[in-house]
């Protein structure tokens, strides 16, 4: 066995330094974001924006405006062809496609974990990654609601972010919890969401549908931001808006803060989204890895109706069969 050293470091040897941004304060260099929201609420087509602002040297909010050298950005997206969707959307946002990269998933999926995703980022040294959708791209052996698969995983991104000077974004879904607020409505472990140093939220104004709307509910680095929009043409392009308020469609019910039960009620609703019947045994292990209580998860069983039912294997929950 491999002696183990005690390595210390001594924080009067530690040189401070200054958080640099690619969008201040909203998108930290050298760290990890979340953008999350609903489907079809525009986070791509905001990531896309983003990526092509890097891609060309120019301000996030004055396209024309140069702000620095034209820089490499990764973008994998599991979800969109790159031909008949990603290309033509980079085209919209007027991106310097030469700087746009990816690579080929096409006969091995890309992993948070893969090796290759550390040999690009040091084969061109972006200024900006983006992974859209996070789930995708988490492994077939890593489960996003257990936090002790998820934080080795999100502390490796965080890693790469530091040694490369990346600003990793990740693009995530939102779970169907309505009335919880935001930043407990990402999909997976609250560890996701803990582990980034920003998290940003889109949705659209329901007053004035064309205006997606960007909140920031986290900042661990900065004064969270003002709401901001931009708007979707019927083409596809994007007008950055400046300064927007409007109602937020994730504040939660009255505006109030989230209670414990609104985690476990979150935790209850993507399981048995994910597999009926939900054995006992597995939703009991998994909210104990999320400090959720016994008692808490038993009482937001009963608010959102389910019941439990024994079998020849164990106990389950299930929704209970409607009436004929």
């Amino acid at each position: 066995m491999q002696e183990q050293t005690c390595q210390v470091i001594h924080m009067d040897q530690v040189q401070t330094t200054e958080t640099e941004w690619i969008w201040y304060p909203y998108i930290p260099r050298g760290k990890v974001t979340i953008i999350q929201g609903d489907p079809g609420e525009g986070k791509s087509t905001f990531s896309l924006y983003l990526a092509a602002a890097v891609s060309r040297g120019t301000s996030v909010e004055c396209p024309n405006q140069v702000i620095t050298n034209p820089d490499y950005v990764v973008y994998q997206n599991a979800e969109d062809g790159l031909a008949d969707t990603v290309k033509p959307r980079l085209d919209l946002v007027k991106a310097n496609c030469s700087l746009v990269v990816c690579l080929d998933e096409a006969r091995f999926p890309l992993y948070m974990t893969d090796n290759r995703l550390e040999l690009i980022l040091e084969k061109y040294h972006p200024r900006m990654l983006i992974l859209d959708p996070l789930q995708a791209y988490l492994g077939d052996c890593v489960d996003m609601h257990r936090a002790n698969e998820i934080r080795p995983v999100m502390n490796h991104l965080a890693v790469l972010a530091d040694n490369f000077q990346c600003a990793i974004i990740l693009i995530g879904h939102m779970n169907k919890m309505q009335g919880s607020k935001a930043i407990y409505r990402g999909l997976g472990s609250i560890d996701i969401t803990a582990s980034a140093r920003s998290v940003l939220t889109v949705a659209r104004d329901p007053s004035h549908p064309e205006f997606r709307v960007i909140r920031q509910i986290k900042n661990s680095l900065a004064k969270e931001g003002e709401p901001v929009a931009f708007k979707i043409g019927e083409d596809g392009s994007i007008e950055y808006a400046g300064p927007y308020q409007c109602d937020d469609p994730y504040a939660g019910e009255n505006g109030r803060q989230p209670k414990e039960r609104d985690r476990a009620k979150k935790l209850i609703a993507e399981w048995m989204e994910r597999k009926q019947p939900l054995y006992v045994r597995d939703i009991y292990e998994i909210a104990d890895s999320e400090d959720i209580k016994k008692t808490t998860l038993l009482r937001a069983k009963t608010d959102m109706g389910i019941v439990g039912r024994y079998t020849e294997i164990g106990w389950i929950w299930e929704y209970p069969k409607k009436k004929a």
